[in-house]
């Protein structure tokens, strides 16, 4: 397994394009600093998402809206001096380019030049189009965002699934039609019923990442904190832990709190 996903020693767009023409699902998680990068980009992943979940994950804020540009350049960086071989994808965060094509721009030009990162991710389809074709005519590569958009909370009021109605389902499909046609090179796909999912995976020939999507999709993104059980506050049906490490690390430090009161620590080898 491991010499399947070190088949392509540099993951681009266009390996992205390759894999799912080839059936190959594509592994997305997201990272925001040095530490955790440099572990998934020596395990193999395909895809690491600088995301504004930073917002939750790292900031403890209860929504992903409050995180600013120079937050999200400066989590790009540390992330980029790890990466060798993934491909690092940055969200635009709330409010860099609704509504202000040439706001968005800017936005996206900051990030590739001050953090190094190789594609933006912008959420929304009809109404972000004019950003996605401005910041596309710079040469920036653009990953799509759809169905659940957590920067459009307020909007929905809750983070339910997505396109369960017939009228938002065209929509959607409508909206992946619009991003491909427009240059993106692949599509998130968040919180949507399966079926949905796989008619937009079978009906576009660019790549769409699910999170809650179901498995008929070119692949898979989760946060890291959540799939290693680090945020124990989030447990949506999609979410697979693989680790508890809010355990791990919690009985780390109790025993080292131990250590250190009955001065068990340091010992007579970890000292000079």
């Amino acid at each position: 397994m491991q010499s399947e996903s070190r088949k392509y020693a540099k993951i681009t767009t266009h390996v992205l394009q390759e894999m799912k023409l080839k059936g190959e699902k594509i592994a997305m998680l997201t990272a925001y600093d040095y530490s955790f990068a440099a572990i998934l980009d020596e395990a193999g992943i395909d895809v690491v998402l600088v995301g504004d979940s930073a917002s939750n994950v790292m900031a403890g804020h209860t929504t992903t809206l409050p995180i600013t540009l120079d937050q999200m350049i400066y989590h790009a960086s540390s992330v980029m001096r790890a990466v060798r071989r993934a491909l690092v994808v940055v969200d635009l965060p709330f409010g860099t380019y609704q509504g202000n094509s040439k706001e968005a721009l800017h936005s996206a030009i900051r990030i590739m030049k001050e953090s190094g990162a190789n594609a933006v991710k912008i959420e929304g389809g009809k109404e972000i189009l004019e950003s996605v074709d401005r910041i596309l005519s710079a040469g920036i590569p653009v990953m799509g965002h759809l169905g659940l958009t957590p920067q459009s909370i307020n909007k929905f009021g809750t983070y339910i699934v997505r396109a369960t109605e017939e009228a938002e389902a065209e929509k959607l499909k409508r909206d992946a039609s619009l991003l491909e046609e427009a240059g993106c090179f692949a599509i998130v796909l968040e919180k949507i019923p399966a079926k949905l999912a796989k008619e937009v995976t079978g009906m576009i020939r660019i790549p769409t990442i699910g999170i809650g999507a179901g498995p008929h999709v070119d692949g898979q993104v989760l946060v890291l904190h959540d799939m290693l059980g680090i945020n124990q506050k989030f447990s949506p049906r999609f979410l697979r832990r693989y680790h508890n490490l809010n355990e791990e690390i919690k009985g780390s430090v109790q025993a080292y709190i131990d250590d250190v009161k009955s001065v068990d620590f340091p010992n007579e080898r970890e000292q000079y």
